[in-house]
């Protein structure tokens, strides 16, 4: 399925499977997601877009064919009929940010499926809208047991890579800290999971869907604030007074959202992080009084921008080792001639997750 015009219908194409070049691996996908940024992409709002695009940076399938020799990030050998997951981003290697930095996911010539490699470009299929996808030589690669539905792992690969990402970030160890998550979508109920895993003791979710809002207390939340019923004020006076008059130790925007921040920071003890994992694209200035919300409180704010190889893994071990839990977060299911109405159900808010199967 191929965007040629935004804003317009994603129109079925026949692509012939080109010859694969030297470390190509011939993938049939099993499942792709669609993703709350690719309704924006739709839409024409991501910088990065090269019409015509083949949409699509989530993907799980089976291996069809290799090109060579072909190693996976664990080191074993790529073979047809290998069930296979991807990181979506392919990064240089060299330049300052890779090399130095150790920041791949800021690389400036980081390769997205789906987003900034056009259709145009061979070997043409190049997003997870489609029944094959070619994932080129640099692509780095992870098995996982024929057992795990590809559906409820796809999510794996973005939104719970990004949030994989963010707890990076935040230090990897939350016993007993009190969080607080702003928007109950993907991500953040991936960050409900993770923070959990990670052992905070409270975990607090800002949100307007009811329904999504009890998922997250099934995924560990133990206070769910639905913000159409309660006011700021009452939001913050919970928040303080359940945890000793301070506030929250960690506070994570998964909204993308404009005025996310503007509360979140409020929310924050003194000395505490916020972190920003849920804008894929611009959504509008914040209005925010550095002396009160970040300077006087001496709070650390990051924010963390797509995700990195060992993400993924995160991510992965994360639904492997719950896929019935995960399994809630699928509410969706499209053939892929259906794809047109995969993205309605996300730009409704019809679907928690839709995915193509």
């Amino acid at each position: 399925m191929v965007l040629e015009a935004f804003n317009e219908p994603l129109v079925l194409k026949e692509i012939d499977i080109p010859p694969l070049e030297q470390g190509q691996v011939l993938v049939k996908l099993l499942a792709s997601g669609v993703c709350g940024s690719d309704v924006h992409m739709w839409k024409g709002e991501d910088p990065r877009l090269t019409l015509p695009v083949i949409p699509g940076h989530e993907g799980v399938g089976k291996v069809v064919e290799v090109k060579g020799s072909k190693w996976t990030v664990d080191g074993d050998e790529l073979k047809p009929g290998d069930s296979v997951i991807w990181n979506r981003g392919i990064t240089c290697g060299k330049c300052y940010y890779c090399a130095e930095l150790k920041e791949p996911s800021l690389c400036p010539h980081r390769l997205v499926y789906g987003i900034n490699v056009s259709a145009a470009e061979k070997p043409h299929l190049n997003g997870c809208y489609a029944d094959y996808i070619i994932l080129r030589a640099h692509t780095d690669i992870f098995t996982f047991p024929d057992s795990i539905d590809p559906a409820v792992l796809v999510s794996a690969s973005c939104s719970g890579a990004t949030c994989a990402h963010a707890f990076d970030v935040a230090g990897g160890n939350l016993t007993g800290q009190s969080v607080v998550i702003q928007g109950p979508g993907p991500l953040g109920v991936f960050a409900v999971a993770f923070a959990k895993s990670l052992g905070a003791s409270q975990v607090f979710v800002i949100g307007g869907s009811a329904e999504r809002l009890e998922l997250c207390r099934t995924f560990g939340a133990t206070h769910i604030l639905n913000r159409y019923e309660t006011t700021l004020d009452e939001r913050r006076a919970l928040i303080t007074g359940s945890t000793h008059g301070r506030g929250a130790d960690l506070v994570v925007e998964a909204a993308g959202a404009q005025g996310a921040a503007e509360e979140g920071l409020k929310l924050l003890r003194k000395g505490g992080t916020y972190l920003s994992a849920g804008y894929s694209q611009p959504a509008g200035a914040e209005t925010i009084d550095f002396y009160r919300d970040i300077v006087n409180k001496n709070i650390r704010i990051q924010g963390v921008w797509v995700s990195d190889t060992g993400h993924i893994r995160q991510a992965v071990d994360l639904v492997t080792g719950a896929p019935e839990l995960f399994a809630q977060l699928v509410t969706h299911r499209y053939t892929i001639e259906h794809a047109n109405s995969a993205l309605s159900a996300m730009k409704e808010k019809k679907a928690l997750k839709a995915v193509i199967v």
